[in-house]
């Protein structure tokens, strides 16, 4: 694509990276702030007219407005003000597949903060993406240049 990529784990905190390393799943509070820095991210990017692919486990439907919307979809679920910096527009492609897959994909990982042990919390804290939202879900079962050309496919056509 040509576009800047951001891989979302190098931006959690120090404090999040321990935890996490420990086995102790993140909550809310933890990745609210994660998220945010993500937006600001996004909305910089967007400012300069950048397109970016953000590799970021947005498990949650809030996770995903934080993201698009920044601390402003914490605090209510109010419409859109006039003069309030317009929702981003995010393709949310949702990897999905069977957990014996992605344990074994975890397995294989080195050097990844992430243990292999808090697969089962991020599946419980999993909210599949649903509309109105924009997303895309492809099967991880498909071959890595099928899954690409898959949302390669789904940003061109809009």
């Amino acid at each position: 694509l040509g576009w800047k990529f951001y891989d979302a784990d190098d931006y959690h905190s120090p404090e999040n990276k321990k935890k996490m390393s420990e086995g102790i799943p993140l909550n809310d509070e933890d990745r609210i702030p994660w998220l945010c820095e993500l937006h600001d991210i996004l909305r910089r990017e967007d400012s300069s007219r950048q397109d970016v692919v953000l590799a970021c486990s947005a498990l949650k439907k809030m996770y995903r407005r934080v993201l698009a919307s920044g601390a402003s979809a914490i605090e209510s679920n109010r419409p859109e003000q006039p003069g309030e910096n317009a929702a981003l527009k995010i393709l949310f492609a949702h990897l999905d597949g069977p957990r014996d897959i992605i344990a074994g994909r975890l397995e294989k990982r080195k050097g990844h903060f992430l243990p292999p042990e808090l697969l089962t919390s991020q599946f419980d804290t999993l909210e599949p993406p649903s509309a109105p939202e924009n997303f895309i879900t492809v099967s991880i079962e498909k071959s890595l240049p099928e899954i690409v050309l898959e949302i390669e496919n789904a940003i061109f056509q809009g």
